[in-house]
């Protein structure tokens, strides 16, 4: 972040061109001045413009990956149960890498660490994640069997919603109706793309249930090439409910009925909402998404803050909401 910091003051001071340097710097780029000069059309290619895609995502290549249930079927704090067909963590403090899981893996231990693991799973969950707390998933796909009826429900989810300190991080993400669904922790530099869709799905890249915990969403690729429902949603939907202190910053994203869903449905009150430095896609839809780039964010509530976030295919700012 530091980084980030230092290459946006530099370009604001300067006023100039965008070096090369600054490429790598989604949030920077975003908030660059009229006067310089920035990559457009960055969907096409995310990663040569910094944001995360393919390249940069998921289990890194010629990893050697055993398979569950055919190579192994447990190991320190964890087993596969065969009736379930869904492996078990249930060990605090461990860590699962070089694994093929082809089935969900369910976390119910706290300091967990997922890391260079496949997971590709249907039915409801891909990763799901019981009252844990400090588990960290990176470096990692997490996708469902395809793009229809094989799709997973949520990718990654914090089943009852309790879960804390979570860090979400450098995972491929796809073929999902929900790919990441929490209320707070950090989600950073993932690569969400490709949902599937059963008829009746209402599909998200990001949800949040509508809370007041922190959520920070930086840095990340989400690209729903549906018309509906949203790439990022802070949905405080029950009536009279609140959603304050999130965070969505520096991310290139796109597709969905509307891009960001920001929390003000039903009169609901908002606050420290800041959505700023974001690039949005038109890969799909001139308006980013299906009706626009954004809907029920209020830019008026207290703490509430849209800046820097620009259109990709020109680099031109878009007006608060």
């Amino acid at each position: 972040m530091n980084a980030i910091r230092a290459a946006a003051a530099a370009l604001t001071a300067a006023a100039a061109t965008v070096t090369a340097a600054a490429l790598s710097c989604p949030a920077a780029l975003a908030s660059t001045t009229a006067a310089a000069t920035i990559p457009l059309n960055c969907a096409a290619s995310p990663h040569t413009c910094g944001y995360p895609d393919a390249t940069s995502t998921g289990v890194p290549a010629g990893t050697t990956l055993k398979t569950v249930p055919a190579q192994v079927t447990s190991g320190t704090g964890w087993t596969y149960n065969p009736t379930q067909n869904t492996v078990e963590v249930s060990g605090d403090g461990v860590t699962l890498s070089g694994l093929k899981i082809n089935c969900n893996l369910d976390i119910s231990a706290d300091n967990v660490t997922i890391n260079d693991v496949q997971v590709t799973a249907s039915g409801n969950f891909g990763i799901s994640l019981r009252h844990t707390s400090g588990v960290t998933i990176e470096n990692s796909a997490i996708a469902g069997q395809n793009t229809t009826t094989g799709r997973v429900g949520a990718a990654i989810t914090d089943v009852y919603g309790d879960s804390a300190g979570m860090t979400i991080k450098n995972n491929n993400i796809s073929a999902f109706k929900t790919g990441i669904q929490v209320s707070t922790g950090t989600i950073t530099g993932n690569y969400l793309h490709d949902p599937g869709y059963v008829p009746g799905d209402h599909t998200n890249g990001i949800f949040d249930a509508g809370t007041t915990q922190p959520l920070s969403i930086t840095g990340n690729t989400i690209l729903n090439s549906l018309g509906q429902t949203d790439a990022i949603s802070l949905d405080a939907s029950a009536a009279g409910s609140a959603i304050s202190n999130k965070t969505v910053q520096g991310n290139l994203i796109g597709g969905g009925g509307y891009s960001i869903y920001g929390g003000a449905s039903l009169s609901n009150t908002t606050s420290s909402i800041l959505i700023e430095n974001n690039r949005f896609a038109q890969a799909y839809y001139p308006a980013s998404g299906q009706y626009g780039p954004v809907s029920y964010y209020n830019s008026a509530d207290p703490g509430n803050t849209w800046t820097g976030n620009i259109w990709d295919t020109t680099g031109a700012t878009i007006p608060a909401p």
